[in-house]
């Protein structure tokens, strides 16, 4: 099985990318190659967004990639969401606690409400 990696046109503030299929030993460098082109496209404190909705596994390496490009953005202000895991990746998340509950989304909706939230408390208006 194969990871496919798809972005859409980055913009300064923020990217989504979508993973399918799965996330593994032999994938992983897939994911690093593909993301060391997509995150210099948005800017220092921007987000990246990666929708897991397809991805139907994620292995150690995979959380390995993932820890990284949370570093990565981190270290550059930004930060890195996550949307749409499938139960099994969510469970693997929740068992390793990788990656913080508050920056794990169900849905596009859900996503929309906190970064909506997050820039009226940046701007002032809440």
């Amino acid at each position: 099985m194969t990871l496919i990696v798809r972005s859409e046109s980055p913009t300064p503030e923020r990217s989504t990318v979508w993973l399918e299929g799965r996330l593994d030993a032999n994938t992983f460098t897939d994911l690093d190659d593909a993301l060391r082109d997509i995150t210099p496209m948005v800017d220092n404190n921007g987000t990246l967004v990666l929708d897991l909705s397809q991805l139907e596994y994620i292995s150690s390496a995979g959380l390995r990639s993932l820890a990284q490009l949370r570093k990565q953005m981190h270290d550059r202000g930004g930060r890195t969401l996550l949307l749409n895991p499938q139960p099994q990746v969510k469970k693997v998340f929740d068992i390793v606690k990788a990656v913080p509950v508050k920056e794990v989304f169900a849905s596009v909706a859900e996503l929309d409400q906190y970064l909506d939230h997050i820039q009226r408390t940046v701007s002032g208006q809440n």
